[in-house]
């Protein structure tokens, strides 16, 4: 693989750094805003269909994360929730906005050994604006040739990328967590894949099939590629 690789893609939340902790911590201060109305696992799976059923217009990220709250929330309450606790909720959301970047361990030793070596780029999905403050945030961004953010992983908008950046699907490999967006429709397309799973896994983003694939590949921590790749 590697000496046909010329570019590497990397996702950023929960592969480059922590994400999904915080969402599940903004959950757990939601359901228990609203533990007078339901049971905290009930107000989450109300709050999961919600968020997926407002993907199609609102996209990803925090911002759609508060809406899809709110609604969930007035949904939950029968529409007799407080204005002081819509206010609660819009907190929760600007709380987690203004949480610091975490990197995951080995990252930046990963990534510093690979830009000499490869063309890098950070392939990612969600809101723009949030996007770009954490990668900023990170401290990363200097070791990007090319950065995108996406509105969706699927297989056409990794096609786009990959025509882009001018090079041939087997000669690109995509790191991620998530087997659904990082992963699968990579590997439609003839690219390589390499999945570094999270420790937690937003449900919307989990799969059941196991991969089978002799473009894929799985590891258990990011600086397994150093072992991979150089």
């Amino acid at each position: 693989m590697k000496e046909q690789i010329k570019v590497i893609a990397f996702d950023a939340d929960d592969t480059l750094w922590e994400n999904e902790t915080y969402f599940r911590n903004s959950e757990e201060k939601f359901a228990m805003l609203l533990s007078d109305f339901m049971p905290p696992h009930d107000v989450n799976r109300a709050l999961l269909r919600v968020e997926i059923s407002n993907i199609p217009s609102l996209g990803y990220g925090v911002k759609s994360f508060i809406i899809s709250m709110i609604e969930a929330a007035m949904e939950i309450s029968d529409g007799r929730l407080h204005t002081d606790d819509i206010q609660r909720i819009i907190q929760i959301g600007k709380d987690q906005l203004a949480k610091p970047v975490h990197l995951i361990d080995g990252v930046q030793e990963v990534l510093n050994r690979l830009q000499r070596k490869y063309r890098l780029v950070m392939a990612t999905k969600g809101d723009l604006k949030e996007q770009e403050s954490k990668l900023i945030k990170s401290g990363l961004e200097a070791y990007f040739h090319h950065i995108e953010i996406l509105s969706e992983k699927k297989e056409a908008n990794y096609k786009k990328l990959i025509s882009h950046l001018d090079v041939k699907p087997d000669q690109f490999l995509m790191i991620g967590n998530s087997l659904k967006s990082d992963i699968i429709p990579v590997l439609e397309l003839g690219a390589y894949a390499v999945h570094v799973p999270f420790h937690t896994t937003w449900e919307y983003e989990k799969v059941e099939s196991k991969i089978e694939h002799e473009k894929f590949s799985h590891i258990e921590d990011i600086k397994e590629l150093l072992e991979i790749l150089l």
